[in-house]
């Protein structure tokens, strides 16, 4: 009776003061393609959730995923609840290697599931979050995919231009690829409600391309024959360069806790080179069962030419390319540095320079430091938004179609 009066006490101290607990090494793929944005396109297709858990012991989680509009905000429409089917309950999971320092636990989980729990009805974007069981409120990560129901062919043609608004110097930096889209939706689809092309450039979910059908900037074109004939033409779609990128791989060169993201150590302007090959914005992890498969502290180092160049933020795949303060690089008045903790793999990532608030757009520079180059290939994953009056009303993606350029 003591033994089980112990054990009731232990149990219950777990539920009243839970534990510390980290994702880590979130990555989000379908199972036709690991290194692209997640976009479920064809009934085959799974979505993956992947990561790592820092924790003392085994931790309670769901995952809760959620019908949003075209600007990622979770639809409030009870008619898009998904309510019965939108909980993932039971999550498949393994203890890692002791090896491995800074996380206990490795989970991968596929959707729709087996068992039914979890479907994705509605054609458009979702959001998935990592929540405590208990504590729904509690949000330890959250993710972004894409679900395209699609009966639009969307026919995709590019061009390689020179931006002619004004003169640019160096002279690159006025190389463009237009994207040209044309899309003939059926009678069952009003004209008027067919108003935007959204283009996201490998991995910038939130930094994507819009081309709205009541756009006056005249590198947004709208085109409409009158009929059900539309055209949509983003003219500034500049290539950028292959990213950087650093390989982690290795355990005779990165054998220590305290490492730097390249071997040689500092990183300079490479607007007149050309990158090599990388993943497209992705990145690409060990083995979750590797002994080796550990986290490391990676330093970034990057002195940039002798003219100032206002804020530097270090952005990439390990931080799903977001420019916010906790990525801003830290400068000792001769070299930019940021020192971040990364799990065994090969990440792309690059710098860009802000003068003012980072999150005007204005004011980012992602060529600057990094080079715009024609011979440069990119993915670009193409939606055709309409206005669906259905079901009260909501965003719903009704063409696609996935390019690369080069």
């Amino acid at each position: 009776m003591k033994k089980l009066f112990v054990l009731f006490l232990i149990v219950q101290s777990s539920i009243v003061f839970p534990q510390e607990m980290v994702i880590k090494s979130l990555k989000t793929f379908t199972t036709s393609d690991v290194n692209s944005i997640p976009v479920l396109s064809s009934p085959r297709d799974l979505l993956v959730i992947d990561f790592d858990v820092q924790a003392e012991y085994v931790p309670n989680i769901n995952i809760i995923f959620t019908f949003c509009d075209r600007n990622w905000n979770p639809t409030d429409n009870i008619f898009l609840s998904n309510k019965g089917k939108n909980i993932a309950y039971r999550l498949d999971y393994f203890s890692l290697p002791t090896t491995v320092e800074d996380a206990n636990y490795h989970y991968t989980n596929t959707f729709p599931d087996k068992d039914g729990y979890v479907a994705f009805p509605f054609s458009g974007k979702w959001k998935y979050y990592i929540v405590d069981s208990q504590d729904q409120s509690k949000i330890f990560a959250e993710g972004k995919f894409f679900v395209v129901r699609a009966d639009v062919p969307l026919k995709v043609e590019t061009k390689k231009e020179t931006l002619d608004d004004r003169t640019y110097f160096p002279p690159q930096l006025g190389h463009v690829n237009w994207i040209i889209v044309e899309a003939n939706p059926k009678e069952d689809y009003f004209p008027f409600f067919v108003d935007e092309l959204e283009i996201v450039q490998n991995h910038l979910l939130d930094n994507s391309i819009k081309v709205l059908r009541t756009s006056t900037d005249q590198n947004r074109v709208f085109e409409w024959d009158g009929g059900s004939k539309v055209k949509f033409i983003a003219k500034d779609v500049r290539p950028g360069n292959e990213y950087r990128q650093t390989n982690l791989m290795d355990i005779n060169i990165y054998n220590s806790k305290n490492v730097k993201a390249q071997f040689d150590g500092m990183e300079y302007s490479r607007f007149l080179l050309t990158g090599r090959s990388d993943n497209n914005g992705g990145f690409v992890l060990k083995s979750p069962k590797d002994l080796y498969s550990t986290y490391m502290n990676v330093t970034f180092q990057i002195k940039p030419p002798e003219e100032g160049y206002g804020d530097i933020y270090l952005v990439g795949a390990f931080n799903d390319w977001d420019l916010s303060p906790k990525n801003k690089m830290n400068f000792d008045g001769d070299v930019y540095n940021l020192t971040i903790p990364l799990k065994r793999g090969i990440y792309d990532y690059q710098y860009v320079v802000v003068n003012g608030d980072y999150s005007n757009p204005a004011n980012q520079d992602w060529y600057v430091l990094e080079g715009n180059d024609w011979q440069t290939s990119n993915d670009y994953n193409i939606f055709l938004w309409y206005r669906d009056q259905e079901n009260g009303g909501y965003d719903r993606i009704i063409g696609y179609s996935k390019i690369q350029t080069r």
